[in-house]
């Protein structure tokens, strides 16, 4: 069994060689999509948003993440809660009490994380 690891098709097929190819092709085929669509020309309300036909004055929104991070901690207590129950061994009352204190457990933490 020959097994040269200087081929230079060896080099070609490493992780960072391929992502920084990929990342040369899609930029090329960015760039030739910026070349080939038409030039954009401020005319009327071209550039203004589109609010189903209705006039609507623009203002800063100040956009916040308290509700993304709710659902991002419900989101990770179930699958770790599924994680571990899925886990639990069998065959023993001790570990089915041990898994039903851990399902009141995470009960009781949903409901803590919906009141807030």
């Amino acid at each position: 069994m020959n097994i040269t690891l200087l081929n230079p098709w060896n080099i070609i097929l490493t992780p960072f060689v391929g992502f920084f190819a990929f990342l040369l092709i899609s930029y090329l085929i960015y760039r030739m999509g910026d070349l080939m669509a038409p030039k954009l020309k401020d005319q009327g309300a071209k550039l203004d948003q589109y609010a189903c036909g209705e006039d609507f004055p623009a203002r800063k929104i100040q956009v916040g993440y308290k509700l993304f991070f709710y659902a991002a901690l419900f989101f990770t207590m179930m699958h770790v809660a599924a994680l571990v129950i899925a886990t639990i061994p069998g065959g023993s009352p001790a570990y089915a009490m041990l898994g039903i204190v851990y399902l009141l457990m995470i009960t009781l933490s949903v409901v803590a994380l919906l009141l807030k």
